[in-house]
């Protein structure tokens, strides 16, 4: 076992482990007819690409941008998207995309009415609900099943989350702890929902109690629902995976516009941030073996099984050689953010859980993200060790309340997967913002596609005897590279 891990990292440091999976590119089956896009080959459906700009669009020489063409469906909120495939990393571009306004009906209820409230009332034909605004990227690795099925699905297990709050979301009233046993119940019904403590009569002799009572915001049911959604949406793709010959797994970043305010949910190593007047605001980070290292340690320390008597949970600063048994050296486990020496004992020799530094750093000597959708039959190169359980399908998720900020059309959300921030810092990607915004009119619609091409073409460099190149002359992005850039202000953005 020790010689196939060793036989996988030294790949890796070679470079054929360099997307975020240690493991190569599954090879399409009989044209992948049984992803959910019923083809080999798809594109997000919102830029309507022909044949022709479909067959470009998966050249890996040319590297041909895409963007939603003009006189074509507008994106909402006159929102910017750009791609590019990769530069041979993967037979095809595996990221994917999705962008919808996603209406959410309250589910049937024999009682109760529905208040009127901003992004409610009866809408849609009499129908009762309200929208939100969806963007979401997924960055695919060893295959795009995964990310396609999630680009067609995540948007309506957030659709069916939210069905349930409805009324309690446009009930100012603080969220009820309990609901009565029809849950459909209106917001009245709800708010007089009464608590634990009250349920009976207390004796007199009864003893003190202190009220324990947490107050739950609507944002955080907000934030559960999309917390579970993923959840769901990573099922889906296990109970499919066969059936649907769903391959690989995907990292998932989905922001939400819901009742004023941005959710932003992140499962992997895509980013994003918000520029606001020149400054720069932190909408997610990255979940990768070293950022997680702690949580990986923990769950290998609790369940060692897990490790398949193949890896030890803890971490030293190299591989320890057998000539060093009894020495001390440094290391650290899942409880320690500092080093201390230690005996080195026969179960150190085992591979390290986590190895290798920055982009190369990986779980299992395998994948190198710790968060997002699929990846259920992954397994150790060339063995039975199950990679899943250490994988969260969770997403961590930030909120951004645009009512409390005056916005100018300058302000914008951009959402990135990994070839974007891989060779492009945040305040690089703030300065062409602001430099392709200035030199177009605020008011017109195309600005923010322009602002998501440059990014994309900056990032991805131009083509030199040496490979791909930025204007510094490094090595650009060989990735495939998706990107949104979201206006917050301006007039018609809210409408």
């Amino acid at each position: 076992m020790l010689l196939r891990v060793r036989a996988a990292v030294a790949q890796l440091v070679a470079g054929l482990g360099a997307g975020a999976g240690g493991q190569p590119p599954a090879e399409p089956r009989g044209g992948e007819r049984g992803s959910p896009a019923g083809a080999a080959f798809c594109r997000p459906a919102f830029l309507q690409l022909t044949p022709e700009e479909l067959r470009r669009a998966d050249d890996h020489a040319g590297r041909a941008v895409q963007s939603p063409r003009d006189g074509r469906r507008r994106l909402p909120w006159s929102t910017g998207y750009a791609e590019v495939i990769n530069a041979g990393k993967s037979q095809h571009n595996e990221d994917q995309a999705c962008c919808e306004v996603v209406f959410v009906e309250r589910r049937p209820s024999p009682r109760g009415r529905l208040p009127s409230g901003e992004g409610g009332g009866e809408l849609d034909r009499g129908r009762k609900g309200f929208y939100f605004h969806y963007w979401a990227l997924f960055d695919g690795h060893a295959g795009s099943g995964a990310a396609v099925m999630a680009s067609k699905r995540l948007h309506l297990h957030i659709c069916e989350q939210l069905r349930d709050l409805v009324d309690i979301l446009q009930d100012p009233s603080p969220p009820p702890i309990c609901l009565p046993h029809d849950a459909r119940a209106g917001p009245v019904e709800l708010s007089q929902v009464p608590l634990a403590e009250d349920d009976g009569e207390v004796p007199n002799d009864a003893v003190p109690r202190f009220h324990l009572e947490k107050a739950v915001s609507h944002e955080s049911l907000v934030i559960g629902a999309i917390e579970n959604a993923f959840k769901h949406m990573d099922d889906q793709i296990e109970r499919e995976r066969v059936s649907q010959r769903l391959s690989g797994g995907c990292c998932a970043l989905a922001a939400v516009y819901l009742m004023g305010k941005f959710y932003v949910a992140n499962a992997g190593d895509s980013r994003a941030i918000i520029i606001r007047n020149g400054e720069i605001i932190p909408m997610s980070r990255e979940f990768t073996p070293e950022t997680e290292r702690q949580r990986l340690q923990f769950l290998a320390f609790l369940r060692p099984e897990l490790l398949g008597k193949e890896f030890t949970h803890l971490e030293f600063p190299r591989r320890i050689q057998p000539k060093e048994l009894g020495k001390k050296m440094l290391y650290r486990d899942q409880n320690m953010n500092g080093w201390a020496y230690k005996k080195i004992e026969e179960d150190d020799l085992k591979f390290p859980l986590i190895y290798g530094e920055g982009k190369k750093a990986r779980m299992m000597a395998t994948i190198g993200v710790t968060r997002g959708l699929g990846d259920h039959d992954l397994k150790v190169f060339s063995s039975n060790i199950h990679i899943k359980p250490f994988l969260s399908c969770f997403p961590e998720v930030r909120v951004y309340d645009l009512t409390q900020y005056e916005h100018c059309p300058d302000d914008v959300l951009v959402l990135g997967t990994d070839g974007l921030w891989d060779v492009t810092n945040d305040k690089e990607v703030a300065g062409v913002v602001m430099e392709v915004l200035t030199s177009y009119e605020p008011n017109d619609p195309c600005r923010y596609t322009m602002v998501a091409q440059e990014l994309v073409v900056r990032s991805r460099g131009v083509l030199k005897e040496r490979g791909w190149r930025l204007a510094n002359d490094k090595l650009g992005s060989g990735d495939d590279i998706s990107v949104f850039v979201i206006p917050l202000g301006g007039p018609g953005n809210y409408t």
